[in-house]
């Protein structure tokens, strides 16, 4: 009962603090996947192009935060069950329109079809890929996307074990997101054994918050990523991961 009412007195706190909208007293339960170079772990750190942008984010707007790295889904489950979280990089799709609050855009990808150099299948639009089996990330938005519109998914818990399933013709292509003209593919061991065949969306990623976040600590956070762009902050930050590798 004790342990009861001190959880019950905790998530009033949490509440109260956010709904006061004071920014220097808000803390931010932050979370985020394992997606290099965007957001990975450094020792006790979790760092990456996003995870840098969104620092900035916080200390421009005087926002106590932490940031955990954890699996996708678990990430994206927590932040729309408590009420202080946050979770990114997220891709704003009108299913999640109403289910969190948006900062961003943080960044930009395309969705892209991988396969194999040698395959034989049609692949001239999304809609040829009806018949194929496709490798995705359990959760994430591409899954969601192709599971709703009818396309075969075969997913798995970890994004990278994917290509290894392609290479054994165990799938015929791997949804991912790339940024456009970025050479991260490129870092891997199986790169020259996997290539890209098809475009096939062009989607954006934020910063999704728990819908009881304020907004007016919303308005702050985007105020502060507008004055980044502005002042070169976010292209600074993206120069600095322009010719990140990751040794495979």
């Amino acid at each position: 009962m004790i342990m009861r009412m001190s959880v019950t007195a905790c998530c009033l706190a949490t509440l109260a603090t956010l709904a006061s909208g004071d920014a220097a007293a808000a803390k931010l339960y932050i979370m985020t996947e394992r997606l290099p170079p965007a957001s990975m772990q450094d020792g006790a750190h979790v760092i990456g192009r996003e995870t840098d942008k969104i620092r900035e984010v916080m200390l421009r707007s005087s926002i106590t935060y932490t940031i955990d790295l954890l699996p996708w889904k678990r990430a994206y489950s927590t932040a729309l069950a408590r009420a202080d979280a946050c979770v990114y990089s997220t891709t704003r799709t009108p299913e999640r329109e109403q289910l969190f609050k948006w900062v961003g855009p943080t960044d930009e990808a395309d969705w892209v079809f991988l396969g194999r150099p040698e395959h034989t299948f049609k692949l001239d639009t999304l809609d040829d890929a009806r018949t194929l089996r496709i490798g995705t990330y359990n959760g994430d938005a591409r899954d969601e996307f192709l599971r709703t519109h009818g396309f075969h998914v075969d997913p798995v818990l970890d994004d990278f074990a994917n290509p290894q399933k392609l290479l054994l013709n165990r799938i015929d292509l791997w949804a991912v997101g790339i940024r456009p003209g970025s050479t991260a593919l490129a870092n891997y061991s199986w790169s020259e054994k996997v290539v890209p065949l098809l475009v096939f969306k062009h989607i954006q990623v934020y910063l999704a918050c728990n819908p009881a976040v304020p907004d007016a600590l919303i308005e702050q956070m985007n105020a502060a990523l507008a004055a980044m762009r502005r002042d070169g902050a976010v292209a600074k930050i993206e120069r600095h991961y322009e010719h990140w590798n990751e040794r495979k």
